[in-house]
């Protein structure tokens, strides 16, 4: 049986396409494996593997809209299932933080940050998972809870307790609510 022309060069522009959009999606699933793992090496490792596997199943990708979402399950099945024994340092960027402070400021920013660092590292890697999905990657919470394959409800409730407990964790540190620095990055 033979192909028709018209589809063979139509799913390999596709395929070619969606390899381009794959790639040029690094930096996003760099960003969200560091911070799961806070070690740059891991990162590098988890984004590499979640790309090559990305790349080989192209084809079994149903819906495009939801690339994003496809590239993050892949790397957050990874995670749990080869990158989870290595316990993470976990952090900030905290150049990505500082900006045209005085050195006053800037020295406040940096000691927010270890503090923010520290409280984030106590939490599990479930929380810590969905608050870095939701609240710093921008998934919503269907979104969520296909990457990690648990129900919607679950991503709410394991937010609401990591959001509950960073809050417990910065306050026992002495910070407040004025300043917290926000895990959204202005638009």
């Amino acid at each position: 049986m033979t192909t028709p022309k018209g589809t063979l060069f139509g799913n390999f522009g596709r395929k070619r396409r969606l390899q381009r959009e794959i790639c040029a999606g690094r930096d996003r699933l760099y960003r969200i494996a560091w911070s799961w793992c806070h070690d740059s090496d891991i990162a590098d490792d988890l984004v590499q593997e979640t790309l090559a596997r990305a790349l080989s199943k192209v084809e079994t990708l149903r819906d495009e809209a939801r690339l994003q979402v496809w590239l993050t399950q892949i790397m957050a099945n990874l995670y749990r299932d080869q990158f989870r024994r290595v316990r993470p340092e976990t952090g900030l960027e905290v150049d990505a933080l500082t900006g045209a402070d005085d050195p006053e400021q800037s020295v406040n920013r940096s000691q927010l940050v270890a503090r923010t660092r520290e409280a984030l590292g106590r939490l599990g890697d479930d929380q810590r998972q969905v608050l870095t999905l939701v609240d710093i990657a921008e998934f919503s919470y269907a979104d969520t809870a296909s990457i990690l394959d648990v129900p919607v409800g679950t991503v709410m409730s394991r937010l609401s307790r990591a959001r509950r407990r960073m809050r417990e964790l910065l306050e026992q540190q002495g910070i407040g609510c004025a300043d917290v620095i926000p895990l959204r990055r202005p638009q």
